[in-house]
């Protein structure tokens, strides 16, 4: 079991924020995230996008503000859960609470941060005939350990960032890499695609374009899909792994069921602190709602430093906060 202060639910730039104003009143953090990075929709939708609205920054790409990030939290060295999903909530006797995830993960806390962003992202699944009978045997919706498909056969779909590069990664340790689009060119970055086509055109990876993956086949493991070329021709492969890449959704997930007031997908907080309506469970950032709120990362970060102070006082209940200036007191590593 994992013991810490605070579990901060979603390691996207708000709750990373949230360690480094947390550490600065010696608070321990661990973090958990259903995406196998951290980073949230950041690193995973729009790494490369400039952000103009963030203090002291005129632009910053979307990756560079998570890695600034990762930099100002290390002095107080957070831990993390990453690729698994808060699955329960069980308030102890004494107040604090145990998180467990989807994976039996288990978390001790004495208060619990929700900075989930617009919820827990989830694959967007394609209409596949027996996909769901091969999820964990064949099936993978994100790559959490590329040593499981070192010389296996992969079958990956779509046609995004995701697809691309990690084609190109795991054309370097899989025997065989055949990507799927239903298109003929792709959404991800151009130099990407230009390297999956030139990878093709050399035979290090099989493309097969205007088609659709239709059907999955196998005894306990997957074996064979079916593919349906533009003509309706139709081509079985074999295969050990097949991952589809159509992006991710956004959802609430076991969240909804936590008691918590929830208006429009989003949980209400108090201003004061952005505590919500269950003790010790606080919501930061874009999963939040309150009269006036503005989903901005940097309203995110002012939520989690008032969240901080209003924390400390579950953490350590014994000691009186006293709130002293980083100019002043400084950075003290945990």
């Amino acid at each position: 079991m994992i013991t810490t202060d605070i579990c901060i639910i979603g390691a996207g730039p708000v709750g990373l924020f949230a360690v480094f104003e947390a550490g600065l009143l010696k608070m321990r953090c661990h973090l958990i995230d259903a995406l196998p990075q951290v980073g949230g929709q950041l690193s995973e939708i729009y790494p490369q996008k400039p952000i103009y609205d963030i203090p002291g920054f005129p632009a910053i790409n979307a990756q560079d503000l998570v890695n600034n990030l990762l930099d100002q939290i290390n002095p107080f060295h957070p831990t993390f859960t990453l690729g698994e999903r808060v699955e329960k909530l069980e308030r102890q006797e004494d107040g604090s609470y145990l998180i467990t995830s989807n994976e039996n993960t288990e978390i001790h806390c004495q208060v619990v941060v929700i900075a989930a962003g617009l919820g827990s992202f989830e694959p967007r699944k394609p209409a596949v005939e027996r996909l769901e009978d091969f999820e964990g045997k064949g099936v993978a919706y994100m790559v959490k350990n590329p040593e499981l498909f070192r010389d296996k056969r992969i079958v990956l779909a779509g046609g995004g960032d995701s697809a691309l590069d990690w084609t190109l990664f795991l054309s370097e340790i899989a025997k065989e890499v055949t990507l799927i689009h239903r298109g003929e060119t792709f959404r991800g970055a151009p130099d990407s695609a230009e390297k999956v086509f030139s990878k093709a055109e050399q035979g290090q990876i099989n493309l097969i374009l205007n088609a659709n993956v239709a059907a999955l086949n196998g005894n306990g493991h997957l074996k064979e899909i079916s593919v349906v070329n533009k003509d309706k021709s139709v081509l079985h492969l074999d295969v050990d792994y097949f991952i589809p890449l159509f992006g991710l959704t956004p959802k609430l997930g076991p969240i909804a069921d936590w008691n918590l007031a929830i208006d429009k997908s989003a949980i209400e907080v108090n201003t004061k602190d952005f505590m919500t309506n269950v003790e010790r469970i606080y919501a930061i950032g874009d999963i939040n709602t309150y009269p006036g709120k503005l989903k901005l990362i940097l309203c995110g970060f002012h939520e989690a430093a008032l969240m901080a102070q209003s924390a400390f006082k579950y953490v350590f209940p014994e000691q009186k906060l006293s709130f002293k200036y980083t100019t002043v007191n400084g950075i003290h590593a945990l």
